[in-house]
């Protein structure tokens, strides 16, 4: 599986929903805009996945990190000498909203969620309304990150990267890309050895 792995100072596991509204409560069941999922659903993300969205809602971003099927050649190649294990990429054009984002995380309560698919992906799913147990600010983004020990690279241009970490052995994860600066290029087909 594509479990992403352990990030310092992870804590227990617990259901997330992540927003810069200060004011959420309750959430009920929507089929989100976003979504390839055709349902009515309150979405959340457990503790281990739940780097993936410390950034601004809209912000485009790319997860990669290690697994036990990551070559040592992708090691080097995306990873270098670092001792991380994640990677994150994300636009320069969004480092200003980045620094100016107030984000919180709400805690879901448990029993109403499911996994949404056993891919590793951290995604969770309720069909019933769900009242948040506490809302917690997550602070400075970028301090936050740093702190996990996740490696976060800020390029002008992120479908480099892109292109290359799909057809690589880590896993992946991209969200609002459609958000990019550049439109995505062209690609050759080619078999992609893990797909999401």
């Amino acid at each position: 599986m594509g479990t992403a792995p352990p990030y310092d100072g992870e804590g227990p596991f617990a259901l997330w929903h992540f927003s810069e509204d200060p004011d959420l409560h309750r959430f009920e069941p929507h089929r989100a805009p976003t979504s390839a999922v055709d349902d009515e659903l309150v979405w959340a993300i457990d503790t281990r996945h739940a780097p993936h969205y410390w950034f601004p809602r809209d912000c485009p971003r790319g997860c990669a990190w290690l697994t036990d099927a990551t070559t040592d050649e992708d090691r080097v190649r995306f990873l270098g000498h670092s001792k991380a294990v994640r990677l994150y990429v994300m636009e320069t054009a969004w480092v200003p909203a980045m620094l100016e984002c107030e984000l919180y995380a709400y805690r879901m309560p448990e029993d109403t969620f499911e996994q949404i698919r056993d891919d590793g992906s951290g995604h969770w799913v309720s069909r019933q309304p769900v009242e948040a147990l506490e809302r917690v600010a997550v602070g400075n983004l970028f301090e936050r990150i740093a702190a996990a020990g996740i490696e976060l690279r800020i390029t002008s241009d992120i479908w480099p990267f892109w292109h290359s970490v799909i057809y690589s052995t880590l896993h992946f994860s991209g969200t609002r890309l459609r958000n990019t600066t550049n439109p995505e290029p062209p690609e050759p087909p080619r078999p992609r050895r893990f797909t999401r």
